[in-house]
């Protein structure tokens, strides 16, 4: 059965200012089957957002194949939301009109768009902040307008560039557990890229250690532990145990 996502041996290479070239992906493989989550971690500059923006469509590979459904990926669409770390909402509509947006592009009726802004509005329990700009709300509530806007198409794959990295520690595990929630309802695939080896333990179903210059794949660590995890448990402290000391050798 076809995998969701085929990254087949994909390198991406960049040009610099001294006109040399540099390696942000080298020989990369990995398949995102439906409905996993995948938490890709590694140190800066290993090429983890170079990956998510070739799965994205927003770059393309310099050598190898990125396959959705089995298919060439030949540039971004709904089939795949995306989430940044710095929201990327647009101030001048509230957050009613931000989850509308990518409706209001596809041309779906103005009485469809919002039923589907009332349905997200709830899921993201920010029924009462539809009509507040982006200016009013706090970086978490901003964060899961965000999040509503990526899924209001309904994608297959969602794409989050750490995306809880600019909060405080409190909103940022009441996010991933609204992440969580939201992927168990909805039954979509998630490729998560973070720092933060606990967030990667606490989410995913498979975790990818990448490795810097130039960014490969060093090890790919299977994550058995059932939802919802207990943050405490021995369990959990052995697994985070084992991915830290791959993270860091």
């Amino acid at each position: 059965m076809t995998a969701l996502i085929e990254i087949k041996n994909v390198s991406k290479i960049y040009a610099t200012s001294d006109d040399s070239a540099t390696w942000a992906l080298q020989g990369v493989s990995v398949n995102i089957e439906q409905g996993e989550f995948i938490c890709a971690i590694g140190p800066s500059g290993c090429g983890k957002t170079t990956l998510l923006n070739i799965i994205g469509g927003f770059i393309t590979p310099t050598e190898g194949d990125a396959l959705l459904n089995g298919n060439a990926i030949q540039g971004p669409g709904p089939d795949r939301g995306v989430v940044f770390q710095e929201y990327a909402l647009f101030s001048w509509l509230t957050s009613r009109e931000n989850i509308e947006f990518p409706m209001r592009l596809k041309g779906v009726s103005k009485a469809d768009r919002r039923a589907m802004s009332d349905k997200y509005l709830e899921m993201i329990n920010l029924t009462h902040a539809a009509d507040r700009y982006p200016g009013e709300l706090s970086g978490g509530m901003r964060q899961r307008v965000a999040v509503a806007r990526a899924l209001v198409n309904e994608p297959q794959l969602l794409l989050m560039d750490e995306p809880f990295a600019a909060v405080d520690a409190m909103t940022r595990t009441s996010l991933q557990e609204e992440v969580l929630r939201l992927w168990e309802k909805l039954k979509f695939s998630v490729l998560f890229i973070t720092h933060n080896i606990e967030e990667a333990v606490f989410l995913s179903s498979k975790i990818i250690i990448m490795s810097p210059h130039p960014g490969r794949i060093k090890e790919i660590v299977p994550v058995d532990l059932p939802y919802p995890r207990d943050r405490t448990s021995p369990d959990f402290g052995a697994l985070y145990a084992k991915v830290n000391e791959a993270f860091h050798t």
